[in-house]
């Protein structure tokens, strides 16, 4: 189980040094959260306007 262990924290700190040794790795970084942030906040919008189209929905008199 040790050796695992040392295997993948050997190649977390081979990848990790390999994202800083490139230009750009924390601008992919950043576009990852962007666009986490931007999808929560979309299904969050989706759920508001779907709660209040129910609730007009619900609130039509058909008698």
């Amino acid at each position: 189980m040790s050796a695992l262990v040392t295997y993948l924290a050997a190649e977390l700190r081979h990848r990790w040094q390999a994202v800083r040794d490139t230009k750009d790795g924390g601008y992919s970084t950043e576009a990852v959260l962007v666009t986490a942030v931007l999808v929560t906040l979309a299904i969050v919008v989706l759920g508001i306007i779907a709660v209040k189209v129910t609730s007009k929905a619900n609130s039509i008199n058909l008698g």
